[in-house]
């Protein structure tokens, strides 16, 4: 389910994942299509709808909008797929 990042950002932890994201980017789709959208232990958050979020994602990410990011816990995950999420996931 798509969320803001104030929201998303509330249930940090190693049992929830936070999907950074952007429409058109092959690279979400490719993730998004290997994760459950309605799993309780993810947050989607569309960083160009979200200004918060893109600036979240470019202070983990060396200044650069690099999607998708994972946040699972103090992990940070650049384009992961969704076995990797999910493993991270426990």
């Amino acid at each position: 389910m798509e969320t803001q990042h104030s929201d998303a950002i509330t249930r940090r932890g190693t049992d929830h994942a936070i999907v950074y994201w952007r429409p058109g980017c092959p690279y979400c789709e490719h993730l998004l299509s290997g994760l459950d959208a309605d799993d309780a232990r993810i947050s989607l958050v569309n960083i160009w709808t979200d200004p918060e979020a893109a600036a979240f994602v470019r202070s983990l990410q060396d200044g650069n909008e690099l999607v998708p990011t994972v946040v699972v816990g103090e992990r940070v995950l650049t384009a992961p797929d969704g076995p990797e999420v999910l493993a991270a996931l426990g």
